[in-house]
């Protein structure tokens, strides 16, 4: 993205990469997020990719919830006075998104799309705890979505 700064992605695999999408999409995906979200300094990340049983022991282990879910995200908790660029981690869970876009009736793309920044937007401090946190984050993602060509994934 011209006159944005660079984000630098670090994606792993803890599945088979068949039907997941390509690195470039993801780091597309990333830097749109960032972009919307108006971030202009260098970001880094890590994005994993899991399956059924990796997703569901982040999700025990992190949040106390016993089932694989779509996307959790990791802030970088850095030190008071340290700055780098690191943002965090993503885990998405592949199967959940298949399952996902099949039962919503979305573009399997347009899922992983979503998802991604849905947990980008996370890694910068957005939420949807409260009513009016998760109008505004979800706002925030329908446009970054719209800039790729995604129809608003809230809509029914």
């Amino acid at each position: 993205m011209a006159g944005e700064s660079p984000a630098t992605v670090h994606l792993s695999y803890g599945i088979p990469r068949a039907g997941v999408p390509s690195p470039a999409s993801f780091r597309r995906w990333v830097e749109a997020a960032l972009a919307g979200a108006r971030r202009r300094r260098p970001a880094e990340l890590s994005l994993r990719i899991v399956g059924t049983r990796e997703g569901r022991t982040l999700n025990r282990t992190y949040r106390g919830k016993d089932y694989a879910t779509n996307v959790l995200s990791f802030p970088a908790e850095l030190p008071p006075g340290v700055r780098l660029p690191l943002l965090g981690d993503i885990a998405i869970c592949a199967p959940v998104v298949r399952r996902e876009a099949t039962e919503q009736g979305k573009p399997l793309a347009h899922h992983w799309a979503h998802l991604t920044v849905h947990g980008v937007l996370h890694l910068l401090g957005y939420d949807h705890i409260e009513e009016a946190e998760a109008a505004s984050m979800e706002a925030l993602e329908t446009r970054i979505l719209k800039g790729l060509g995604i129809a608003d994934p809230y809509q029914a």
